[in-house]
């Protein structure tokens, strides 16, 4: 090993760099002298080395080692520009064959590339020859050099890992130069010393040698930094604490592994060449970025090894497919078993070994077939959804997966529906059911012809053809049974004239014993007529009708009325058909149009009249419009496109209603006579006319019916007006009476201009005196009569208990006594003579009345 000793060197050692520049020298009085080496450091440390060696070097020999890492983190590219030697990726310098330096100096440059940065650097390194001085010429002008007090740190020192001694082993050798004038003792700590792990290192206080105990395992301690300490008996320190470095060398002691036990990956059947099937990986605990940790990976076997299927990069452990035969119906795993080797795969690395199991995924690669090729079943006539065979296949594809599970198809034999093929999700197996009746008297046998493909796509291989279909043919045959009636066809067409009256026979529907193939022994009921218009007969089917046949019912659709029958055998099988009776039109029917229509004078000054006949096309439009009479003054009307019409005012006419009589006739001149009602109205739209009632001539409203609001506000208004009338009728009355007869208490006679009495007349009011004792004369002229201003003149003799008529006409005078007759008592006059009195003479006022007004 190493020590530190002032101006020696140890031969095959990195020493120091060539100091460019005297003046970079410090104190030389530094009392720390390296043995056997000396490092005098340089501005820039990856520009020049120098090394000594000796003159002689064999081949393969360590002449030193550089650091590439003080020039890049990572040279990608390490060259020597000498061929004499070699440098490795960690930086040692090793010779390529036995040199013999004959000069005291070579050099030759280390070209170091970093392909990440593009940069490329040199280092020089100068080989100084043991023994030989380079003779250097002084001048005047140089200075003097004098070492002056400075500390020299040692490079670090190396130690081999795993070691095999003798121990202790010498590791190194500080001095100090205050040693020359005081007794100095020596003494380290740190890692390895004081510190786990504990006692490895110790050194000789006299002379300061360090030493080793025992073998290192790198891969627990890469490195330890120590601390040698230099103090005299009395615990001076005339010097501060020297660093020391010791590193481990790695020894390729450690073999790589793969990092997984068990590894599976798994490729698609029938993939391509070249395929990447996975990625292996391996660790080794050695020093990284060495050649202890360079891994090389290698397939040893393949099991099954025939043919060789796979690959592997030997730097990478990417796995990859060598041919396209992969097939997994063959061979559905295969396992590799793998080596990985340190070294670069050098034989002397230290290798490991490993399984990698492959599997194939499965693809759809195999079309599914039947076991048999043929197949034979049979089933009884009239059966449904009843199981009649079952047919199994085979794949080769991975079970219960859609690359084996089969679909069936019937390819031909199932034109009429009668079966459906299913698949059994548990078996696999097709399964042929009936579905639809099968008729013995139709077919006796059925051949089907059935095909098989799976759920998923078919994959193709490379070394296949396109896939078939894979078919099979079934027979069925059909047995005979006894069955019932049937109805063919199901519906049944019969046409009748629309208008057909009751007690008209109609055939009905007809049904057939297939056994017999004729209809004797069935029984026949109706069991659909939505308005009952037939019966049916029983035994032959016939219907009669009991309803006059209307194509204009609301029953009837498309000019269809249906008619359900069905027919029964005498053991109590049936069937059902339908009878449609399909009706001819007959014109029976007007045209007709609503009954009122609205002009809006703001918006158009006609009506369009669209009329609806409800027979069909052949008896309905065109149709043939007509005005009555009366109406022609008024209205227009004009025939439009054969269906509609329009009605137009001649003149601008009031707001009002109008009632227009019109004749409609169709194309075979069935008409009607329709009394419009047209309403002409102050609007834009006929939802906002509001009619108003005082300005409608000749207007007859419809049934109105008045609210309880309505009526209150009638009755409340009469009931007013006649109070005010008899309050007027009062006051009159009250103001004549006062006037003409002062004596109110006495009963008197009131002048009415009434026919009759306007009071109770008795005997006892009706008096004649027996002299003229006059107490008033009331003298009634002046009055109005029937508004013409006629005068009448009538004076009236009021006596107590009596009443005299005086008449101008002739100048008579009569009293009742007169009418009456002499001889009678005339103190009481019954009522029968009083209206015998008074009523001719009023009868002769009232004519003479009326005879004023005509004149």
């Amino acid at each position: 090993m190493m020590s530190y000793l002032w101006g020696q060197s140890h031969p095959f050692h990195a020493e120091s760099a060539t100091v460019e520049n005297p003046a970079q020298l410090k104190d030389s009085n530094d009392p720390w002298m390296p043995c056997e080496s000396v490092l005098i450091l340089s501005c820039d440390a990856c520009r020049k080395i120098s090394l000594q060696v000796p003159s002689h070097l064999q081949a393969e020999t360590l002449v030193g080692k550089v650091n590439p890492k003080e020039c890049f983190q990572s040279a990608s590219l390490i060259l020597s520009s000498d061929p004499d030697f070699r440098i490795l990726e960690d930086g040692s310098i090793y010779t390529t064959h036995d040199l013999i330096l004959s000069s005291a100096r070579k050099s030759f440059y280390i070209s170091l590339s970093d392909d990440q940065r593009q940069e490329q650097k040199e280092i020089e390194i100068v080989l100084d020859v043991r023994g030989k001085k380079v003779p250097k010429k002084r001048h005047t002008k140089d200075p003097v050099l004098k070492r002056s007090k400075r500390r020299w740190a040692p490079i670090p020192c190396s130690l081999m890992e795993n070691s095999l001694g003798p121990f202790p082993q010498h590791v190194q050798q500080v001095q100090s130069d205050a040693a020359q004038n005081y007794t100095i003792f020596y003494s380290i700590s740190g890692p390895g010393v004081d510190k786990e792990p504990f006692n490895l290192f110790y050194i000789d206080k006299d002379t300061g040698d360090i030493f080793c105990t025992r073998s290192i395992d790198r891969e627990q301690y890469e490195q330890f930094p120590l601390y040698a300490y230099a103090t005299t008996a009395d615990g001076y320190a005339p010097e501060y604490p020297l660093p020391l470095l010791f590193k481990v060398e790695d020894d390729n002691d450690n073999a790589p592994y793969f990092e997984n036990k068990v590894t599976i990956f798994s490729v698609p059947e029938n993939c391509r060449t070249g395929t990447s099937v996975g990625q292996v990986t391996a660790i080794d605990h050695d020093e990284p970025d060495t050649l202890h940790t360079r891994l090389k990976y290698k397939i040893l076997q393949q099991i099954p090894d025939h043919p060789k299927h796979f690959s592997i990069h030997p730097d990478t452990g990417v796995i990859t497919t060598t041919t396209p035969l992969l097939d997994r119906e063959k061979c559905d795993t295969y396992q590799l078993i793998m080596e990985v080797r340190d070294m670069g795969g050098q034989p002397f690395g230290l290798f490991n070994t490993g399984t990698i199991t492959i599997s194939l995924e499965d693809e759809n690669d195999n079309s599914p077939y039947f076991t048999e090729t043929s197949y034979f079943t049979e089933v009884e006539e009239n059966r449904i959804d009843v199981e009649i065979l079952r047919m199994a296949v085979h794949d080769q594809d991975l079970p219960n997966t859609p690359h084996s599970k089969a679909i069936y198809k019937i390819l031909q034999g199932n034109e009429n529906g009668n079966f459906k093929i299913s698949t059994d999700p548990n078996t696999n197996e097709a399964v042929l059911c009936v579905v639809k009746p099968l008729n013995y008297e139709v077919h006796r046998e059925v051949v089907l012809q059935i095909g098989v493909l799976n759920e998923a796509q078919f994959a193709k291989a490379a070394n296949s053809k396109a896939p078939t279909m894979c078919t099979t043919t079934v027979t069925v045959k059909i047995k005979d049974s006894d069955e019932g009636p049937e109805c063919q066809p199901p519906v049944k067409v019969l046409q009748s004239t629309d208008g057909l009256p009751v007690g008209k026979e109609l055939q009905g529907y007809k049904a057939l014993d297939p056994e017999t193939s004729s209809g004797e022994g069935l029984r026949y009921k109706k069991i659909g007529d939505e308005d009952n218009w037939f019966e049916i007969n029983e035994h032959t089917g016939d219907l009669r009708t009991i309803k006059v046949l209307d194509r204009e019912s609301k029953f009837v659709k498309h000019d269809q009325y249906n008619v359900s029958v069905v027919a029964m055998d005498a053991a109590g099988r049936s069937c059902t058909g339908t009878l449609v009776v399909l009706l001819e039109d007959n014109n029976d029917h007007p045209p007709q149009i609503d009954k009122e229509v609205t002009i809006c004078q703001h918006a158009k000054d006609y009506a369009v009249l669209e009329p609806v006949d409800a027979d069909g096309p052949e008896n309905g439009p065109p149709f043939e419009f007509f005005l009555g009479n009366s109406a022609n003054k008024l209205w227009n009307l004009e025939t439009k496109d054969g269906k509609t019409a329009i009605l137009r005012q001649r003149q601008i006419l009031d707001y009002n209603y109008y009632t227009v009589p019109i004749i409609i006739k169709d194309r075979h001149g069935l008409d009607a006579k329709h009394m419009l009602t047209v309403r002409v109205c102050d609007c834009t739209t006929p939802s906002d006319c509001k009619m108003n009632i005082k300005n409608v001539r000749d207007f007859k409203p419809s049934n109105v019916i008045l609210g309880r609001w309505a009526i209150l506000a009638m009755v409340l208004g009469s009931a007013l007006l006649l109070c005010i009338l008899f309050t007027c009728f009062c006051v009159t009355a009250k103001r004549t009476v006062k006037k003409c007869f002062p004596d109110v208490a006495q009963q008197n006679l009131i002048v009415s201009n009434t026919e009759g009495p306007g009071e109770e007349v008795t005997e006892a009011n009706i008096r004649l005196p027996t002299q003229a004792s006059n107490i008033c004369d009331t003298s009634m002229s002046g009055g109005t009569l029937g508004g013409q201003g006629v005068k009448t003149q009538q004076s009236f003799e009021m006596v107590k208990g009596g009443y005299t008529l005086e008449s101008s006409k002739g100048g008579g005078h009569q009293t009742l006594e007169s009418v009456k007759g002499a001889g009678q008592d005339t103190g009481r006059y019954t009522y029968t003579d009083w209206h015998s009195f008074t009523q001719p003479r009023l009868g002769e006022e009232s004519v003479r009345g009326h005879t004023l007004i005509k004149n």
